[in-house]
């Protein structure tokens, strides 16, 4: 049973009684909250009906944007990325952690954005031998 049912119900029954709703001062209190509770269960059919439209207008929507990404993105293998490789280094002078790509990797100088100095990139990797061929492998010796 909706609201709008429940509340035609109760209208029904507050009638049903013969309440005198001009002169009874219940009467007129249980005609006006029958009323207002009337306007409020339309309301909410309102609402209801405003939701499911919008619920299908997002599922299009989603739908749509999945057809663009698929597009812009390439996504043939299932994750839209581009196998380039990215570092992070750390800048020597204010300790900024940098994200470079492999370019800015090969040309081994780098300006950080942060504090604006240049450093050189050490790209001979760690010579410890613990198989880790990544700048800053974590070893006791790197502090």
């Amino acid at each position: 049973m909706t609201i709008s049912e429940k509340v035609a119900y109760l209208k029904g029954l507050a009638e049903g009684l013969n309440i005198d709703v001009d002169k009874s001062k219940e009467g007129k209190l249980i005609s006006v909250m029958i009323g207002i509770l009337e306007e409020v269960g339309m309301t909410l059919e309102d609402l209801e009906e405003s939701v499911e439209a919008l619920g299908e207008e997002i599922d299009a929507i989603s739908d749509d944007l999945s057809d663009v990404e698929k597009v812009v993105f390439d996504e043939e293998d299932g994750c839209g990325c581009e196998d380039e490789d990215f570092f992070e280094v750390e800048c020597p002078n204010c300790e900024e952690t940098l994200v470079i790509d492999e370019d800015v990797l090969a040309a081994g100088v780098i300006q950080c954005p942060n504090c604006k100095e240049k450093f050189a990139l050490d790209v001979s990797g760690c010579d410890c031998g613990c198989e880790d061929e990544d700048d800053g492998c974590g070893c006791e010796h790197e502090e």
